[in-house]
């Protein structure tokens, strides 16, 4: 098993969950964070960081959410670590709001 990160982070990139990561799993893509899934080691320490509650179990993905476990291991061998923790983008309040958000991925 490993975490997701779903919609929810997709304009917003908070990275307070980058901090706590203890192996440096997450990945940096221009609007959005993914968890690569050979890196994360199961611990849940990123999941009550996250303010918008984007990242999730992979057995606990919400079925609508699904398809983004393929999209964390397919961006993960594309996008760079990102292991220090940097300022949301700067309308992250307004996006947090907003549920679908699909179409606004940055590759």
């Amino acid at each position: 098993m490993t975490f997701v990160v779903t919609e929810a982070c997709i304009r917003c990139k908070y990275t307070d969950c980058v901090d706590v990561c203890p192996v440096d799993a997450f990945r940096e893509g221009p609007n959005f964070l993914v968890i690569d899934p050979a890196e994360c080691i199961d611990c849940a320490v990123c999941v009550p960081e996250c303010p918008v509650n984007a990242i999730y179990a992979e057995e606990d993905v919400p079925s609508h959410q699904q398809s983004f476990t393929a999209l964390n291991a397919e961006l993960s061998r594309q996008w760079k670590p990102i292991t220090k923790a940097k300022l949301a983008l700067p309308d992250a309040d307004e996006w947090a709001k907003i549920e679908s958000k699909l179409g606004e991925l940055k590759r």
